[in-house]
C-alpha cells in the first residue's frame, strides 16, 4: 500500500525538488500538486528537470480526505492561514516547509524537524516544521557542543548561500545579471534564522546566552551553503572529534571529515558534512549541505520516511558528482 501524498505550494523550487525525490520514493503515491497560478499546467511546465519522470498536472483544488500527508511548500505565512481556514482530517500528517512553526511560542502541535535533535519526537508527531536551510547548517556545526555545555563564548559564523535559497521569484539580488560575478551580505546580526538556531541549542544547554554572530551572504552559484563557524574551547582536537563522531554514530546523513571539506561533496545529497580544526583555543568548524535537499525538502522527505516508520534513507540514495 502506498503513502498517499499532497503538495501545496507546488511551483517553487523546494516543491520541484520534493516532486523529484517523492516519484521516485518506493512507498508514495503523488495524489496532487497545488498550484493556483498554474492549474491546468503540466508539473514539467515549470519543473522542466522532470520531463518524462511525471504526467502531473497541477491543481487549484483537492481533496484532503484522500491523503496521508501533506506538504505545505507555500510562501512563510501561507500556511498558518492553511491550518487556519482548512477543516483536516483527523489522521492527516502535515510537513511544512515554511517559518510558520518553526518556534516554541507559535508552533502548536508542530514539532521541530532536525532529525538529529529530535528523531524520536519527529517519529511520533502528526505535524512537523521542518528547518531552515541556514539553521541546519548552523545547528548541525553546534550541537556536540550544546550537548556538553561547552557553548561558553560567543559564536561567530560566516555562511554563504546560493541563489535557489531566495526562492523562485525574482528579486533585485536574485537576478543573474546581477548575482553572476557577485558577493553580498544581507541580515547581518538578525537573519530570520537565528531564532530557531538558539532554542535548539538551549534545548540542550539551556543556560547558553552568549551572541551568535551571524554574517549572511548570497554567493554566486545555485546552490549550497558553505557556513564556518568559530567560538573557543578547552578541548583537544582528538576529544572534539571523538565527541562529534559520537553525536553523529547513528546519523543517517551527518558525517565528519578529517580533511578539508568544499561545497560540491554535498551538492544534490541530503548530507551534512563537518570538518573541525583546533587553532589555539578556538575551535573552527565547517559545515556544508545542499540548501535545497538537507537544507529543505531532502530534510522534509526524511522526517517525512520517520514519521512513517520508514527506513530514514528510502528514496534519499543521491549521489554528489563531486566535481
Amino acid at each position: 500500500m502506498k503513502i498517499s501524498v499532497g503538495i501545496t505550494g507546488g511551483a517553487g523550487y523546494t516543491a520541484g525538488e520534493l516532486i523529484r525525490l517523492l516519484i521516485n520514493h518506493p512507498n508514495v503515491k503523488i495524489e496532487f500538486v497545488h498550484s493556483g497560478s498554474n492549474a491546468g499546467n503540466r508539473i514539467t511546465d515549470i519543473h522542466e528537470g522532470l520531463m518524462g519522470e511525471t504526467d502531473l498536472v497541477f491543481v487549484d483544488s483537492f481533496d484532503l480526505e484522500s491523503l496521508n500527508v501533506l506538504f505545505l511548500c507555500s510562501p512563510h505565512g501561507d500556511s498558518r492561514k492553511f491550518m487556519e481556514t482548512h477543516v483536516l482530517p483527523e489522521t492527516l500528517k502535515i510537513i511544512d516547509l515554511s517559518m510558520d512553526y518553526r518556534h516554541k511560542e507559535n508552533a502548536a502541535n508542530f514539532v521541530y524537524g532536525l532529525p538529529e535533535l529530535n528523531k524520536e519526537t519527529i517519529r511520533k508527531t502528526q505535524y512537523l516544521a521542518n528547518p531552515g536551510c541556514f539553521a541546519t547548517a548552523i545547528q548541525l556545526a553546534l550541537l556536540p557542543l550544546a550537548s556538553k555545555q561547552l557553548l561558553k563564548n560567543e559564536i561567530h559564523v560566516n555562511a554563504i548561500t546560493g541563489s535557489t535559497g531566495a526562492g523562485v521569484k525574482p528579486e533585485v539580488t536574485t537576478h543573474f545579471s546581477w548575482r553572476n560575478n557577485n558577493i553580498s551580505v544581507y541580515n547581518v546580526f538578525k537573519h530570520q534564522h537565528l531564532k530557531e538556531i538558539r532554542e535548539s541549542l538551549n534545548q540542550l544547554q539551556p543556560n547558553f546566552d552568549n551572541e551568535i554572530n551571524f554574517i549572511p551572504v548570497r554567493g554566486n552559484f545555485s546552490r549550497g551553503i558553505f557556513a564556518t563557524l568559530y567560538t573557543e574551547c578547552d578541548w583537544n582536537l582528538e576529544e572534539i572529534r571523538r565527541l562529534y563522531s559520537d553525536c553523529y554514530k547513528d546519523s543517517a546523513f551527518t558525517f565528519i571529515s578529517d580533511n578539508p571539506i568544499d561545497l560540491k561533496q554535498v551538492v544534490n545529497t541530503n548530507k551534512c558534512l563537518l570538518h573541525l580544526e583546533k587553532h589555539t583555543g578556538k575551535l573552527f568548524i565547517v559545515s556544508i549541505i545542499d540548501n535545497l535537499l538537507k537544507g529543505a525538502s531532502g530534510q522534509a522527505v526524511q522526517n517525512f520516511n520517520l514519521m512513517f516508520g520508514l527506513d530514514e534513507k528510502t528514496g534519499l540514495n543521491l549521489k554528489s558528482s563531486g566535481f
